[in-house]
């Protein structure tokens, strides 16, 4: 946790950006897996995290907007508690630690609400989890399909403004995840050897962020398969000349995120095809970098990437034509089908349960209605202490060239009998994490080897 002021501090701005009424804040619950008493890995909401820091399960808050008044409502544990868990903090003490003086039993908040439902403003984020919404539709009586709807647009607007902006000590917790973050992928390249089976790799990275008190910020995606985005089967065994796909962040102990991409060559060394298209994904990486800096859009860095994507196909002969209209027509997205970042902070996607268009998108950028380009996260303008993410790539999906081919869609920009050649390539993309200055970029952490000449001799 941070000082209990960070915490102060953040409710006081929220409260000064919501006109009237009640905010009211879920914490998350317990999950289990199989039976009750064999659970998930806790995770707080992040909102809730954010305003309170409070990483325990079975909490919500309130804030009366207009007589300031704040409470936390949760339970203390009974000796049966003590006996599993040993002594906890109570939740007076637990409100202590986030400025909280005021605290409530949990069963009050049902009474509390609904006392004042009828004449106030009742605002509240749309849940994504099953147990929260049906709590939301005893509280409110609105059923959970509806709740999407009935949510506070001025409060998940607030609360984005606020968690976009990163503060100092934010930004020193994702610095310090960084480290690991190293760490975990440095390992993964030393791995990578013949006959070794993906799953061990995977396992060695989380057992490196376990190890140094945090957790993997998403589940590992680690594949010699990377044509599939995300693909979380870890069965294959390496063999030289397989490229393997690395997509793996940390959590921090305060739930702060790194979110990393490395490919490389199982047995240390790029065949002469491996190492063009690399060098295309790399230069589209290092560029849109260079490119970062407040007043920018992120949808015109992730168009300037896949130009940049599109001119190194047409160089080796798998692309064709005018590619300035290509890229405009989206013909690019048959190897780049996705967009070239997103937010990140607490959450490896930040605020996106908030609604990704309200986090990347605003009334100035729109999106854009295209394949691929439809699923950039984050297009709107650029500010300082954003943290975002750039992962370019380049992919050969069978079915997917497979349906173009068949519809001669965009073949005046794709030469298919070429790319017919690299059915059996895989995928390539590179991702780093980095905050926007005054100025310009910072990339975070000590540099994870990404040059071609630089991964090849960590490997050997």
């Amino acid at each position: 946790m941070f000082q209990a002021q960070t915490y102060t501090n953040r409710r006081n701005v929220l409260k000064s950006k919501i006109k009237s009424g009640i905010i009211l804040l879920l914490g998350n619950n317990d999950m289990p897996m199989n039976y009750p008493a064999n659970t998930y890995h806790f995770r707080q909401d992040s909102s809730f995290l954010y305003f309170y820091g409070l990483n325990d399960p079975s909490l919500a808050a309130i804030i009366d907007v207009e007589s300031g008044e704040e409470i936390l409502f949760g339970n203390d544990v009974d000796i049966d508690d003590i006996i599993w868990m040993g002594p906890q903090p109570s939740v007076k003490e637990r409100g202590m630690l986030c400025g909280m003086m005021h605290t409530k039993p949990f069963g009050e908040l049902e009474n509390y609400i609904k006392k004042n439902a009828a004449s106030r403003k009742i605002h509240f984020l749309p849940p994504y989890r099953a147990d929260n919404a049906i709590f939301l539709e005893t509280l409110l009586g609105i059923k959970p399909q509806q709740q999407k709807d009935a949510s506070s647009l001025e409060l998940i607007k607030a609360i984005i403004d606020l968690r976009s902006i990163k503060e100092d000590v934010e930004i020193d917790e994702i610095e310090k995840a960084m480290e690991v973050a190293y760490l975990m992928h440095t390992t993964g390249m030393k791995m990578a050897k013949e006959g070794v089976y993906e799953r061990e790799i995977a396992g060695a990275m989380e057992g490196i962020a376990l190890s140094h008190g945090c957790v993997v910020s998403f589940p590992v995606i680690l594949t010699k398969n990377g044509q599939t985005l995300h693909n979380h089967y870890h069965g294959n065994q390496l063999k030289n000349g397989d490229l393997v796909l690395v997509d793996a962040g940390v959590e921090s102990p305060t739930q702060y995120c790194t979110d990393h991409t490395r490919t490389y060559p199982v047995g240390g060394k790029f065949s002469a095809r491996q190492k063009e298209i690399y060098e295309i994904v790399l230069k589209a990486n290092n560029e849109s970098i260079k490119m970062i800096k407040p007043g920018i859009t992120y949808q015109s860095v992730h168009l300037f990437a896949s130009k940049i994507i599109a001119d190194g196909l047409k160089a080796i002969g798998l692309m064709k034509g005018d590619m300035n209209e290509a890229v405009a027509q989206g013909a690019h997205a048959l190897f780049f089908p996705h967009g070239l970042g997103h937010m990140m902070g607490i959450d490896v996607h930040d605020m996106e349960d908030l609604g990704q268009n309200y986090v990347g998108y605003d009334e100035k950028v729109k999106k854009i209605d295209q394949f691929g380009t439809a699923y950039l996260r984050l297009a709107r303008e650029l500010q300082p202490c954003f943290v975002l993410t750039v992962e370019p790539g380049i992919y050969f999906v069978p079915a997917l060239i497979d349906q173009w081919k068949k519809e001669n869609k965009f073949s005046q920009f794709i030469n298919y009998e070429k790319v017919s050649e690299y059915l059996d390539f895989g995928g390539i993309r590179i991702e780093d994490d980095v905050l926007v200055t005054e100025t310009g970029y910072k990339v975070f952490g000590k540099p994870i080897p990404k040059e071609v000449e630089d991964i090849e001799m960590l490997m050997k």
